[in-house]
């Protein structure tokens, strides 16, 4: 296989560049394959949990889209603990930093934002604040974000619920990430 001609990017040349940018396209536009195959993995429930982290995420999702939430909604409460994995300290982070590229202001900051409104659920009995969430009073996506955590997030943890499948969210999920790049548009 063709590689670059450089071992130090200041040294590479024009035609290294396009040649890569062909590349990485093609790699780009497997993302949505590759955030399924991954979500499709997470099988096995964090300890203490009576649902599997994908059980959850599924969960999560099937209420939005049972509740007519537009399809990024959707597809965000799906990934919104992807990052759970990884990055157990900072996850709310890593999915919104995940869905960035391809969603609204608003999508993002919701998913960027969730872990600290969850605490309302749980921190007080660990001895934390449950009122973080409250720093963030007067944003202009505060209540959507106590929406999204009441209707979506808290209430997705049973091994009763009917979700569907991710086979059914597959469509959406790479519909959302061949969208064009919202740091290319140029509206927002």
């Amino acid at each position: 296989m063709k590689k670059v001609s450089f071992t130090e990017m200041s040294k590479g040349t024009k035609e290294d560049y396009i040649f890569l940018d062909k590349h990485e396209k093609n790699f780009a536009s497997k993302t949505a394959d590759r955030i399924l195959k991954f979500m499709s993995s997470l099988t096995e429930t964090l300890e203490g949990y009576q649902v599997s982290r994908l059980e959850h995420s599924l969960q999560s999702a099937t209420r939005a889209y049972k509740n007519g939430e537009s399809e990024e909604m959707i597809v965000a409460a799906l990934l919104h603990d992807i990052g759970d994995e990884l990055a157990p300290m900072n996850h709310s982070e890593y999915a919104a930093a995940i869905l960035k590229p391809y969603v609204s202001e608003k999508t993002y900051w919701i998913v960027e934002k969730h872990g600290e409104f969850q605490m309302f659920y749980y921190a007080h009995h660990l001895g934390g604040n449950k009122n973080k969430r409250d720093k963030y009073k007067g944003h202009k996506y505060y209540e959507d974000t106590i929406n999204f955590c009441e209707n979506y997030d808290q209430n997705s943890f049973d091994p009763n619920y009917k979700s569907l499948p991710l086979e059914f969210f597959k469509p959406m999920v790479k519909r959302i990430f061949s969208r064009k790049p919202y740091s290319l548009n140029t509206k927002k």
